[in-house]
């Protein structure tokens, strides 16, 4: 606010051409994502998800759990929110590593990281700023994201589990 409030007191832009500079389908994006991550989380939907997909996935071996808690964080990050995600996902994950013998620490370390993993939609707010100037379609997000959002997950699970 500072920075835009100097740039209009120094007459760098005029109040109309800042107005214009706006990217609104950005703003609405944003403000429409706020209330639907809060009440996915506040529902209990957020819960009963994650709860759901980690009990089909019971019989698998630790970093194969340690995957599918990555790509359920990945999936709530570009729904509900990055901390939305981790807030939600940590006690879980920890439980998780319990019932399978596990480090917690490991599986919380996952669920942080796997948090970041925000490259597969325009939902995240850096993904949707960028999205309306760089003339970005959701089409484009879907073909880079694909492979930067697995190759972050096979990166973080064999770094967690060489380096933690």
């Amino acid at each position: 606010m500072v920075g835009a409030a100097i740039v209009l007191a120094s007459g760098v832009l005029t109040a109309d051409e800042a107005y214009r500079a706006v990217s609104w389908k950005t703003i609405f994006l944003l403000a429409a994502l706020i209330p639907l991550g809060q009440a996915v989380e506040d529902t209990g939907t957020a819960a009963w998800i994650a709860e759901n997909v980690i009990h089909a996935a019971g019989g698998l071996p630790a970093w194969g759990m340690q995957l599918v808690i990555a790509a359920v964080t990945t999936a709530f990050t570009l729904t509900i929110s990055n901390v939305g995600a981790t807030v939600l996902l940590v006690p879980l994950a920890a439980n998780v590593a319990v019932g399978v013998g596990a480090d917690p620490a490991q599986f919380g370390l996952i669920v942080a990281l796997a948090a970041s993993n925000a490259f597969l939609l325009p939902t995240h707010q850096v993904n949707a700023l960028l999205m309306g100037p760089g003339g970005y379609r959701v089409k484009d997000f879907l073909r880079a994201g694909l492979a930067m959002t697995a190759l972050f997950l096979i990166v973080l699970i064999a770094a967690v589990n060489l380096f933690a």
